[in-house]
């Protein structure tokens, strides 16, 4: 790949934490990674991971809330930094930080305006801002690319009982990432649906989600084997990228590959 400056949200664990040591592997000469999360050790753990991994790559951990305005004004300020020591020929943005929110809640139960006001500011708010930042910074210059990709869910399309929050922000996500793609036509957007993943998340939605039937139909996926290996996952996004024949703005899901 050109030299890349490469931005991946939620990069501590699961999904994010396999994209990145796979993009890291992808990236050329004078390339960048900035790898933003919430949990501190694990990243920092990443990121020497990545340092030592051969590839002559800058790569930068930032510890950051993105639910807050604090947090995704540090993300911009590093991603500004970075851009000032050195302009690569691409920008690939990655918005893979998310949250189930409480989904022992039934829909009815969620009364609560600061609960929801947080959940859409960390799932919705934060990757509408930092993607208008980071496009506005890296700016439009002949011959460069920018590549801005919303992992997405097949809850953006389809309810799941109790999940009515991860379903409206997962939504809300894949219909702003369209319009993006409209108003910036030379702006390359992927929304994509990684599947059920083997994740700490996975293990959330089949202890806690309040609905029993939903409970058990996340147990099932899990004992029949059936959650998918977040690496193998990471891989198909790869080749998306690779290939890049996707139409922007589609959502386009794991298992359609």
């Amino acid at each position: 790949w050109p030299a890349t400056l490469c931005v991946v949200t939620g990069a501590s664990r699961g999904f994010g934490r396999a994209l990145s040591r796979l993009l890291a592997t992808r990236l050329g000469p004078g390339s960048a990674m900035l790898l933003l999360a919430r949990s501190e050790a694990p990243l920092t753990q990443l990121a020497e991971e990545l340092r030592d991994g051969g590839a002559a790559l800058r790569v930068r951990a930032v510890v950051a809330d993105l639910g807050c305005e604090s947090g995704v004004s540090r993300a911009g300020d590093a991603l500004r930094e970075m851009l000032r020591e050195a302009v690569p020929d691409r920008l690939l943005l990655v918005n893979n930080a998310g949250s189930l929110g409480d989904i022992s809640k039934s829909f009815i139960d969620l009364t609560n305006l600061e609960e929801v006001n947080k959940y859409y500011a960390f799932n919705i708010t934060s990757a509408l801002c930092l993607t208008s930042i980071a496009l506005k910074a890296f700016g439009k210059r002949p011959g460069s690319t920018r590549t801005v990709v919303n992992v997405s869910s097949l809850c953006a399309l389809k309810p799941f009982k109790n999940w009515a929050l991860y379903c409206s922000g997962k939504a809300a996500r894949n219909m702003m990432f369209q319009v993006l793609a409209l108003d910036e036509p030379d702006v390359r957007v992927l929304n994509y649906a990684p599947g059920p993943l083997d994740t700490d998340m996975q293990l959330l939605a089949r202890t806690e989600t309040g609905d029993q039937e939903m409970r058990q139909l996340f147990q099932s996926l899990h004992e029949n084997g059936q959650l998918i290996d977040c690496t193998v996952s990471a891989q198909k996004l790869v080749n998306l990228l690779e290939e890049n024949t996707f139409s922007s703005g589609a959502h386009v899901d794991f298992f359609s590959l």
